[in-house]
């Protein structure tokens, strides 16, 4: 039986971390859905480094959401993937999103978290304390005030959680998604 694999995004999520991880997952033959506060096509933005004392971001891709946040039973599902962007700021805001994401941890499922998708975590604070883990460097007061450790290195793994600094720690943070979901009965 194939894994299932749920994403949450919304309009202004990373492209990188939302398109890699689904073709990645896709590649692997694992069924992904992508859920966001509605069904629609969600607008990506694209964060560089180009030298500023932090990112740019530019207009991205379109990619389609299949199902909105209050249609999610995420019991269906064997992961969790959250990519950044701007998208975390405002999802995590939705009443349903605490609720997908606390059934992850409470059923220790995989859950991969990268570069701003810790301000979701910060929903689920019960599950952070005295949890480790990386995030892109501006979430680290959100990290902490969530009673989780901030990590430095750009890839960390504790229990079910994989969490990611930002996008080019992407090939790191899907090799150790995917041997977390296919090690997961």
């Amino acid at each position: 039986m194939s894994k299932k694999v749920l994403i949450i995004a919304g309009d202004a999520v990373e492209a990188l971390e939302v398109y890699y991880p689904y073709f990645r997952c896709l590649e692997e033959g694992f069924e992904v859905q992508i859920a966001a506060p509605s069904k629609k096509k969600l607008q990506t933005v694209v964060h560089d480094f180009i030298g500023w004392d932090t990112y740019t971001e530019s207009k991205g891709y379109l990619i389609e959401a299949q199902t909105a946040f209050e249609d999610v039973n995420p019991e269906e599902f064997d992961g969790l993937i959250i990519p950044g962007g701007r998208a975390p700021e405002y999802i995590r805001l939705n009443e349903n999103v605490p609720r997908i994401v606390a059934h992850f941890f409470e059923a220790n499922k995989p859950v991969g978290a990268i570069c701003h998708a810790s301000l979701v975590l910060t929903t689920v604070r019960q599950y952070m304390e005295g949890r480790e883990l990386t995030a892109y460097i501006a979430c680290k007061p959100d990290v902490e005030a969530a009673g989780a450790t901030y990590i430095e290195n750009h890839l960390h793994v504790q229990g079910n959680l994989v969490s990611g600094h930002a996008w080019p720690d992407l090939p790191g943070f899907m090799r150790e998604f995917i041997k977390q979901l296919n090690q997961n009965k």
